[in-house]
Protein backbone atom coordinates (compact mmCIF):
# COMPACT_ATOMS: atom_id res chain seq x y z
CA UNK A 1 0.00 0.00 0.00
CA UNK A 2 1.22 3.63 -0.66
CA UNK A 3 1.86 5.53 2.14
CA UNK A 4 0.97 9.30 1.67
CA UNK A 5 2.99 11.97 1.96
CA UNK A 6 1.94 15.50 3.55
CA UNK A 7 1.71 17.93 1.16
CA UNK A 8 2.42 20.85 3.09
CA UNK A 9 4.75 21.81 5.43
CA UNK A 10 4.20 23.91 9.04
CA UNK A 11 5.54 27.67 9.58
CA UNK A 12 8.99 27.51 11.63
CA UNK A 13 7.69 29.67 13.74
CA UNK A 14 4.12 28.84 15.35
CA UNK A 15 2.90 31.96 17.19
CA UNK A 16 4.05 34.61 14.80
CA UNK A 17 0.93 37.22 15.32
CA UNK A 18 1.54 38.91 12.26
CA UNK A 19 1.30 35.41 10.18
CA UNK A 20 -1.68 34.42 12.25
CA UNK A 21 -3.65 37.57 11.46
CA UNK A 22 -3.21 37.24 7.95
CA UNK A 23 -3.75 33.86 7.64
CA UNK A 24 -6.98 34.27 9.89
CA UNK A 25 -8.00 37.27 7.08
CA UNK A 26 -7.73 34.14 4.12
CA UNK A 27 -9.38 31.90 6.50
CA UNK A 28 -12.44 33.77 6.57
CA UNK A 29 -12.01 35.30 3.04
CA UNK A 30 -12.00 31.98 1.24
CA UNK A 31 -14.02 30.15 3.72
CA UNK A 32 -11.20 27.88 4.40
CA UNK A 33 -11.94 25.05 7.02
CA UNK A 34 -8.43 25.33 8.50
CA UNK A 35 -5.02 27.05 8.06
CA UNK A 36 -3.14 23.60 6.73
CA UNK A 37 -5.36 24.67 3.33
CA UNK A 38 -3.32 27.56 3.20
CA UNK A 39 -0.01 25.59 3.78
CA UNK A 40 -1.40 23.17 1.55
CA UNK A 41 -1.67 26.40 -1.18
CA UNK A 42 1.73 27.73 -0.15
CA UNK A 43 3.65 24.26 -0.81
CA UNK A 44 1.59 24.27 -4.34
CA UNK A 45 3.04 27.66 -5.50
CA UNK A 46 6.58 26.51 -3.57
CA UNK A 47 6.76 23.72 -6.05
CA UNK A 48 5.41 25.77 -8.84
CA UNK A 49 8.23 28.18 -8.52
CA UNK A 50 10.81 25.39 -8.28
CA UNK A 51 9.72 24.06 -11.43
CA UNK A 52 10.27 26.89 -13.11
CA UNK A 53 13.31 27.90 -11.45
CA UNK A 54 14.83 24.25 -12.96
CA UNK A 55 13.26 25.05 -16.41
CA UNK A 56 15.23 28.75 -16.88
CA UNK A 57 17.81 26.45 -18.91
CA UNK A 58 15.55 24.06 -20.06
CA UNK A 59 14.06 24.30 -24.06
CA UNK A 60 11.22 26.16 -25.33
CA UNK A 61 8.67 23.36 -25.87
CA UNK A 62 8.99 21.84 -22.22
CA UNK A 63 8.43 25.27 -20.85
CA UNK A 64 5.71 26.08 -23.12
CA UNK A 65 4.50 22.67 -21.41
CA UNK A 66 4.73 23.82 -18.27
CA UNK A 67 3.33 27.26 -18.64
CA UNK A 68 0.14 25.19 -20.77
CA UNK A 69 -0.45 23.09 -17.21
CA UNK A 70 -0.62 26.23 -15.13
CA UNK A 71 -3.01 28.14 -17.59
CA UNK A 72 -5.19 25.08 -18.22
CA UNK A 73 -5.28 25.59 -14.05
CA UNK A 74 -6.17 29.40 -14.63
CA UNK A 75 -3.15 31.26 -13.20
CA UNK A 76 -2.58 33.33 -16.30
CA UNK A 77 1.46 32.60 -17.07
CA UNK A 78 3.29 33.14 -20.02
CA UNK A 79 6.72 33.15 -18.89
CA UNK A 80 9.14 31.92 -15.56
CA UNK A 81 8.83 35.58 -13.76
CA UNK A 82 5.41 34.77 -13.97
CA UNK A 83 5.12 31.90 -12.19
CA UNK A 84 7.97 32.92 -9.89
CA UNK A 85 5.17 36.17 -9.28
CA UNK A 86 2.67 33.65 -8.39
CA UNK A 87 1.47 33.51 -4.71
CA UNK A 88 -1.31 31.52 -2.40
CA UNK A 89 -4.28 33.93 -3.28
CA UNK A 90 -3.45 32.65 -7.23
CA UNK A 91 -3.84 29.26 -5.87
CA UNK A 92 -6.67 29.85 -3.52
CA UNK A 93 -8.82 31.99 -6.20
CA UNK A 94 -8.83 28.79 -8.15
CA UNK A 95 -10.16 26.51 -5.78
CA UNK A 96 -13.95 25.09 -6.59
CA UNK A 97 -15.17 26.68 -3.14
CA UNK A 98 -14.08 30.18 -4.27
CA UNK A 99 -15.03 29.89 -7.94
CA UNK A 100 -18.68 28.65 -6.85
CA UNK A 101 -19.14 31.72 -4.53
CA UNK A 102 -17.43 34.05 -7.53
CA UNK A 103 -19.89 33.09 -10.17
CA UNK A 104 -22.53 33.91 -7.13
CA UNK A 105 -24.09 30.14 -6.89
CA UNK A 106 -23.31 30.56 -3.30
CA UNK A 107 -23.84 33.82 -1.06
CA UNK A 108 -21.04 33.05 1.17
CA UNK A 109 -17.76 31.01 0.81
CA UNK A 110 -18.78 28.92 3.75
CA UNK A 111 -22.10 28.26 2.05
CA UNK A 112 -19.93 27.36 -1.13
CA UNK A 113 -18.04 24.78 0.98
CA UNK A 114 -21.11 23.52 2.61
CA UNK A 115 -22.99 23.41 -0.98
CA UNK A 116 -19.57 21.49 -2.20
CA UNK A 117 -19.46 18.50 0.31
CA UNK A 118 -23.07 17.52 0.18
CA UNK A 119 -22.55 16.82 -3.63
CA UNK A 120 -25.02 20.22 -4.60
CA UNK A 121 -22.03 21.51 -7.07
CA UNK A 122 -21.69 19.14 -10.62
CA UNK A 123 -18.80 19.63 -12.92
CA UNK A 124 -19.72 18.37 -16.34
CA UNK A 125 -22.21 16.36 -14.94
CA UNK A 126 -20.64 14.74 -11.98
CA UNK A 127 -21.40 15.81 -8.53
CA UNK A 128 -17.50 17.30 -6.99
CA UNK A 129 -17.27 17.08 -2.87
CA UNK A 130 -13.93 18.16 -2.70
CA UNK A 131 -13.94 22.11 -1.82
CA UNK A 132 -10.42 22.57 -2.50
CA UNK A 133 -10.53 21.23 -6.03
CA UNK A 134 -8.50 23.33 -8.83
CA UNK A 135 -10.72 24.18 -11.26
CA UNK A 136 -9.62 24.29 -15.08
CA UNK A 137 -10.54 27.07 -17.52
CA UNK A 138 -12.25 24.50 -19.02
CA UNK A 139 -14.51 23.30 -16.37
CA UNK A 140 -15.32 26.74 -15.31
CA UNK A 141 -18.21 27.30 -17.51
CA UNK A 142 -19.77 23.68 -16.72
CA UNK A 143 -20.22 24.16 -13.22
CA UNK A 144 -23.63 24.17 -11.82
CA UNK A 145 -26.31 23.67 -9.15
CA UNK A 146 -27.84 20.93 -8.77
CA UNK A 147 -31.12 21.22 -6.27
CA UNK A 148 -33.13 17.56 -5.68
CA UNK A 149 -36.71 18.63 -6.21
CA UNK A 150 -38.90 16.65 -3.39
CA UNK A 151 -41.89 15.26 -4.96
CA UNK A 152 -44.87 16.03 -2.62
CA UNK A 153 -47.51 13.25 -2.69
CA UNK A 154 -50.89 14.34 -2.59
CA UNK A 155 -53.06 12.84 0.28
CA UNK A 156 -56.14 10.16 -0.89
CA UNK A 157 -59.50 12.92 -0.02
CA UNK A 158 -62.43 10.48 1.25
CA UNK A 159 -65.18 10.41 -1.17
CA UNK A 160 -67.98 10.65 1.92
CA UNK A 161 -65.83 14.00 3.04
CA UNK A 162 -66.79 16.85 1.69
CA UNK A 163 -65.46 20.46 3.06
CA UNK A 164 -65.12 19.09 6.33
CA UNK A 165 -68.56 18.09 6.87
CA UNK A 166 -69.36 14.52 7.50
CA UNK A 167 -72.44 12.57 6.63
CA UNK A 168 -73.77 10.43 9.59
Amino acid sequence: MKRKHKRYDRPKKAYDSVRIKSEDKLVIKYGLKNKKEIWKAEARVKYFRNRAKGLITAQKDIQKTFFDKLNEIGLGVNSISDVLALGKEDILKRRLATVVFSRGLATTPKQARQMIVHKKIWINKMAVNIPSYLVKVSEEKNIELKVKRKVKKEKPKDENVEDGVSNE
